[in-house]
């Protein structure tokens, strides 16, 4: 087999485990010099590649990848740049194959979530056009965990480890000052279309009267009535009531709670702010005293608290991807394949990036109880595992010790493509 050298990329929203991921190809890729001669990351996600600003990882130390397991953040910068259709981008997946060409590049891992396997899949079918033979493997990652056809994804195992957590203590700040101060705590949490984030936060509460009290998901459309209506409920007998809601909360009509009438790069709408109009709903119409927060980037990025179940995933999916290339497996998605529950079993599988791109995962109705307001025995059993254990990373000075790469760009060797 000749030696080729491999592109990597990582895109999107960054994870507390893609790092693992990364850590986990590069590692193996170095087992294998006889076919993989070296690994070049994107500089900020695809971007590098359009731009031909490719990073030499065989400059990293062994030591520095191992530590990238232990690391959040995208190591090598991510970005949220999406290719569009072959027809109407074409001159951009051509720049992209010159580019492999130019590096003799052989193998394309792209690390992300639904829009990063169609760009996969995409890369994969004008290679074949041109004539130029690329093996294209997707590597899951996107903490909403609306991926098909794997049973999870990287980074969500980590969030909804973390949010769980935030919601049970913050739940106990509030059952402490409720008589006479706040009654009301509602935490925004990721999750445009999907509520998974939102159900994890369910996990918190085991017992009846336990927060959180009341999960909202973009499932299921928002009702005012109904649910203020529980809110009061649950102060009367609890004493105070605890929300989870998906930034992605909808009202009857589709629309978004929160919708700010602007889009980001992939052409979806700018979120945030829903966990506020939520407590001043709940404070315009019942008075109650409340406070609210936001999880945004602490979520995805407490690598302190990640999930033992989604490094080990995250990083084993990495040294798949490497070996489904060498196979020749090409335009596939590495996946985890649940094998039963408790206790918990997995192993990696593959699926079609055809299958996959654009495919967007949701919360099955069974997940949810039939009030639309809590998760389901059969939703928590699906979750629990996926939070599992415990792998902290290394401390110093009281703080966790994360490695930054030295990320030196090789030579550029065609002429500047504008993006």
């Amino acid at each position: 087999m000749t030696v080729k050298n491999a592109f990597y990329a990582q895109s999107g929203g960054v994870t507390a485990v893609i790092n693992a991921t990364a850590c986990g190809l590069i590692q193996e890729a170095r087992r294998h010099p006889d076919k993989i001669g070296k690994v070049y990351a994107g500089r900020d996600g695809i971007i590098g590649a359009l731009t031909e600003d490719l990073i030499d990882t065989s400059l990293e130390t062994d030591e520095a990848i191992a530590r990238l397991r232990s690391t959040p953040g995208g190591a090598f910068g991510s970005c949220r740049y999406k290719l569009k259709s072959l027809e109407d981008h074409r001159a951009q997946y051509e720049r992209l194959i010159d580019v492999f060409k130019a590096h003799d590049i052989g193998y394309f891992f792209y690390n992300g979530g639904n829009d990063s396997m169609d760009t996969a899949w995409k890369v994969s079918q004008i290679a074949e056009k041109m004539g130029y033979p690329v093996v294209c493997v997707g590597v899951p990652k996107t903490v909403d965990n609306d991926l098909p056809l794997t049973d999870c994804c990287p980074g969500f195992g980590s969030v909804a480890k973390y949010v769980a957590t935030s919601i049970r203590e913050a739940g106990y700040d509030v059952a402490s000052m409720a008589r006479t101060s706040t009654k009301i705590f509602v935490l925004e949490v990721m999750g445009r279309h999907a509520g998974w984030i939102t159900a994890a936060c369910g996990l918190a509460a085991e017992n009846a009267g336990e927060p959180p009290h009341i999960l909202l998901f973009p499932e299921v459309p928002f009702n005012p009535e109904r649910f203020l209506a529980r809110v009061d409920e649950c102060v009367k007998q609890y004493g105070y009531c605890t929300v989870a809601v998906s930034e992605g909360l909808s009202d009857a009509e589709g629309k978004l709670i929160a919708d700010s009438g602007t889009k980001d790069a992939f052409g979806h709408s700018q979120l945030g702010g829903v966990g506020q109009i939520v407590a001043q709903l709940i404070k315009d119409k019942l008075g109650y005293k409340y406070h609210w927060a936001l999880a945004d980037y602490l979520q995805r990025s407490a690598r302190h608290l990640a999930s033992r179940t989604d490094v080990e995933q995250a990083h084993a999916l990495g040294v798949a991807a490497v070996n489904l290339a060498l196979q020749g497996k090409n335009a596939v998605m590495a996946t985890i394949d649940r094998l039963a529950d408790a206790p918990y079993r997995w192993e990696i599988g593959e699926a079609p990036l055809k299958d996959v791109a654009n495919v967007e995962r949701k919360m099955p109705a069974e997940f949810i109880t039939a009030d639309g307001f809590h998760i389901t025995d059969a939703c928590r059993t699906y979750l629990q595992p996926l939070i599992e254990g415990e792998e902290p990373p290394p401390y110093r000075n009281g703080l966790p010790d994360y490695v930054r790469l030295q990320n030196v760009s090789i030579a550029k060797k065609l002429e500047a493509f504008k993006v």
